[in-house]
């Protein structure tokens, strides 16, 4: 137990009396829901040719990737990457079974 008395910022006398320093970020479950953080974070960028820089980002993330420019890419690249985006179709295979069962072959083995 921390029993203490605060009188200024930086000076804590103990006492008898229970003291407890709480803040916003004491018991959270989710992330803390904030617009401005206030610090700077170590962040990687990734561009869209591959190149990563690192930087200080206002928000705790690990790497943001850049999204690519449909534009600067010739009109094949643009085809096949469009392509890509679209939904795969799935192929239905259908064997053709060769039936050639007669039962009358085993009617010999069945007893009456």
């Amino acid at each position: 137990m921390n029993y203490c008395l605060l009188l200024k910022p930086k000076q804590i006398i103990p006492l008898f009396s229970k003291c407890r320093f709480l803040n916003n970020n004491v018991a959270t479950i989710t992330k803390i829901h904030r617009d401005v953080y206030a610090r700077m974070y170590p962040t990687v960028i990734v561009q869209p040719n591959g190149a990563s820089i690192n930087i200080r980002y206002n928000e705790p993330r690990k790497i943001i990737k850049l999204p690519l420019d449909l534009s600067q890419l010739s009109e094949e690249e643009r085809k096949i990457r469009l392509e890509k985006r679209k939904p795969k179709r799935k192929i239905k295979i259908t064997e053709t079974i060769e039936d050639n069962f007669n039962a009358k072959k085993y009617l010999k083995f069945i007893k009456k």
